[in-house]
């Protein structure tokens, strides 16, 4: 750990990556330093946007990815020549020399570290007597130190929580249990939930979107509860949350954040639906990350979406749909779990052939090829067949624009169903019928709600959105293999989960050798 956490502190707070999307729009600062920095409140919405910046971080061999590859709807894919460094995470096999899982650690970790250099400066601020000001920094750094901490968590199992800089002393702390990881999680969340006000970003040009709200933060809880509640056996979160709590955040959220669903699943998704695609800042974006195409190339930076060029048809494009590496393509099963009718199955999943597209795996160099891949998120072309980031000036690797969504408020409404389980049914039901009633288009597809129809429509509604390996491994190690294992298509499909795993991904090799014996592998790897 040392040698990491000192690369943390000498990380310039300051080189922001020029964030752009209205509230990220700030001109990057080198010469200051913390000592002589924080005095007033336009130096503290800087380094609140210096925490920001870490979320658009979400490029290769991020968490979105590895967990997609690591559930049972996608596979690995990429080329047939590529490095085997992201197929292991298809077969759960580990590479020690890969340093696989390195940056969803240093990520989570400068993330946190950000946010805790901001939250150990506010009272040298000279606020004036605009004390809501820093109540509102405050909390919206909380909650993204509790956003990388959970992210780190959920991953990895036991980690280094961090509600302070470390000094020198601290530089090889050992791994925490996971109640005292997530009592920090919970207690910021708590405070971001019960000190923001009501204000609902999502409409249609408002400056503040993409920043953190009372919704995103009641609706974060409920997801950190529900996880580690069912992951650990817990009756509540870390002794600070009860379920009780939990659920009147969730209900809050459904009921008077403003929020609501999106009338066509499709238009939320750009490659979906084309012409009729709601925009980002939609009604049913509780919180996403934003990105956009302004770095034109610029390797330095870190505005654009660089996991959607991983996802992209590889080998050039075809129809509407931008090349990219063929990363990640779409398990069949998946596509064959939508009922007909569900109009969010050809909303989510490319069908090569059952969209006239005629994709040569071979000549391609496509490996794992299933004949789907991912439609959401994928990049777009012109009229003319030249991908649009490209018509913008900015480079199809690098540039790509589309915002990434955390939290849905289809996702609200389903874990309202399964907090209201077991004390107000009919609630239950009335949310979960909401989901499904939007993706049939009709009132006759309604199922009795229980947990395992709540899990069923989770997979359906939020695939390929980061949420199904999670959703599997809080039901149990039984459920997680019963439904990763796979031998259908021959060896190169061949899955098998490892239940010694305990679900956990492998800690980053470098960090292990840095520890100094401090951190040891997780279990069965």
């Amino acid at each position: 750990m040392k040698t990491y956490i000192k690369l943390l502190a000498v990380s310039s707070l300051f080189v922001l990556g020029a964030c752009s999307n209205d509230f990220l729009d700030t001109e990057p600062s080198t010469t200051k330093v913390e000592e002589n920095f924080y005095k007033t409140p336009t130096d503290a919405y800087q380094g609140l946007i210096a925490i920001y910046d870490i979320l658009q971080r979400e490029a290769y061999g991020g968490p979105l990815l590895i967990s997609e590859q690591a559930s049972d709807d996608c596979f690995g894919g990429y080329g047939v020549a590529d490095a085997q460094a992201d197929i292991e995470w298809d077969r759960f096999l580990y590479v020690t020399n890969k340093d696989m899982n390195a940056d969803v650690w240093k990520n989570s970790y400068l993330g946190i570290y950000r946010a805790n250099i901001l939250l150990e400066n506010l009272n040298k601020v000279n606020w004036g007597a605009d004390t809501a000001l820093k109540t509102r920094y405050e909390a919206e750094a909380r909650f993204l130190r509790a956003h990388f901490h959970f992210q780190a968590a959920k991953f990895f199992g036991d980690i280094i929580p961090l509600d302070h800089t470390i000094t020198s002393s601290e530089f090889q702390l050992p791994r925490q249990s996971a109640e005292v990881t997530y009592a920090l999680i919970a207690n910021d969340l708590k405070f971001a939930a019960d000190n923001l006000n009501n204000d609902n970003y999502s409409q249609k040009g408002n400056a503040n979107y993409g920043r953190i709200t009372k919704w995103a933060a009641e609706a974060y809880l409920a997801r950190t509860f529900l996880f580690y509640t069912d992951y650990y056996k817990k009756a509540d979160l870390a002794g600070v949350v009860t379920r009780a709590q939990a659920t009147t955040y969730i209900n809050d959220v459904v009921s008077n954040s403003g929020h609501g669903l999106v009338a066509d699943f499709a238009n939320l998704w750009l490659a979906a639906s084309f012409e009729n695609f709601a925009g980002e800042d939609n009604t049913e974006m509780v919180w996403a990350v934003r990105f956009n195409g302004s770095g034109k190339g610029d390797w330095n930076l870190n505005e654009g979406n660089r996991f959607q060029v991983n996802i992209a048809p590889r080998g050039g494009s075809i129809g509407r749909y931008a090349t990219g590496w063929g990363g990640a393509t779409v398990n069949p099963k998946l596509y064959n779990a939508y009922e007909a009718g569900d109009t969010r199955r050809d909303a989510t999943i490319i069908n090569y052939a059952g969209e006239g597209l005629n994709f040569n795996a071979e000549a391609r160099e496509q490996r794992q090829y299933t004949g789907y891949s991912w439609k959401k998120y994928c990049p777009i072309t012109n009229a003319a067949g030249t991908a649009i980031v490209e018509v913008n000036g900015g480079n199809f690797q690098i540039d790509n624009y589309q915002d990434y969504a955390i939290i849905r408020y289809a996702d609200v409404l389903l874990m309202a169903a399964e907090l209201n389980l077991g004390t107000n049914g009919a609630l239950a039901q009335a949310d979960l019928d909401r989901v499904r009633d939007r993706a049939f288009k009709s009132t006759t597809h309604r199922v009795t709600v229980s947990k395992t129809a709540i899990m069923d429509e989770r997979r359906l509604e939020l695939a390929l959105e980061g949420q199904r390996y999670f959703d599997l491994i809080r039901q149990g190690m039984d459920v997680t293999k019963s439904a990763i294992d796979n031998t259908a298509g021959g060896s190169e499909f061949a899955v098998t989960f490892r239940t010694e795993t305990l679900g956990w991904l492998p800690l980053p090799q470098s960090q292990i050798i840095l520890s100094n014996g401090t951190i040891t592998q997780n279990p069965g790897w």
